[in-house]
């Protein structure tokens, strides 16, 4: 059996996450009560259900921190259990909930909305720290729906290597574990020529290959990756992002993602992201 549990903050794409695993063949459950969850997933197994989702979100109060020990029981017998935790900036969740004039659920009396954040991100920290974290900040909803398919199309019995491209003007990734800045290797964007392209095109591959700082650099992300990669995995992590970050996120750290992606899919499951190109 195969169980995906969705959580995070209010308003940062759990029920979009929910809809992607029902349309691709999940039995969903939205918003268990936690101390449920054990009973509920015995209920489904035992009527023949291969592959489960479920929610839950903050309204289940204290009982979250009952969720890493529930997770090892289920792994225990037998069960392949990934937990998905989505997150997104204050700034972030407050546009959205402003864009749907939406109540926040935990929104009692006069608590302000920043309270009512505050509040969540308390008492969802039980959970934040051991699933896999997304940050949705500035994602769209059918690049949420793409990052969804692909982590779920990964061999479970191996740590997923995610490569991310960023940029450091938009702010570091909320879900990065590793994070490396190539800021000061030379940059494609003041090639006129290379400036509409993006680190996908050979012609800016070709041009960070002609510099040694670049090679050098790459080389030492990598052995850093594969030095450390077992000690990561030996504490039980189910995904590892590395995120790479240059101005702009179209050139020098698209082209980084792409060159370690390629090294390491040899030895892992690897899914790779690219946060600042178009669609």
């Amino acid at each position: 059996m195969q169980l995906v549990l969705v959580s995070g903050l209010s308003g940062s794409g759990k029920s979009i996450a929910l809809n992607v695993l029902e349309d691709s063949g999940y039995y969903c459950v939205d918003n268990l009560p936690v101390k449920l969850l054990q009973e509920t997933v015995q209920l489904l197994r035992d009527a023949g259900n291969a592959r489960v989702a479920m929610s839950i979100d903050a309204r289940s109060g204290g009982s979250l921190a009952l969720i890493p020990g529930y997770l090892e029981n289920l792994k225990a017998q037998g069960v392949d259990v990934r937990l998905l935790f989505l997150d997104a900036t204050d700034h972030a969740l407050i546009r959205r909930f402003s864009e749907t004039r939406r109540r926040h659920p935990l929104a009692r009396g006069n608590i302000t909305l920043e309270e009512c954040l505050t509040r969540e991100r308390d008492l969802l920290s039980p959970i934040a720290e051991v699933g896999h974290r997304i940050d949705t900040s500035e994602l769209h909803p059918n690049a949420l729906r793409t990052w969804i398919r692909d982590l779920l199309d990964v061999d479970p019995r191996s740590i997923v290597l995610l490569f991310e491209s960023f940029a450091y003007k938009q702010g570091i990734p909320l879900d990065a574990d590793l994070v490396f800045d190539v800021r000061c290797l030379p940059n494609p964007f003041y090639d006129p020529r290379l400036r509409p392209m993006s680190g996908l095109h050979p012609d800016v591959a070709g041009f960070l290959e002609r510099e040694p700082q670049v090679g050098k650099m790459l080389a030492d992300i990598r052995d850093f990756v594969a030095t450390w990669l077992p000690a990561y995995t030996g504490d039980n992590r189910s995904y590892l992002t590395v995120a790479i970050g240059c101005t702009g996120g179209q050139h020098r750290s698209v082209y980084f993602v792409e060159k370690l992606a390629a090294h390491f899919r040899a030895l892992t499951s690897v899914v790779v992201r690219h946060r600042n190109l178009a669609a």
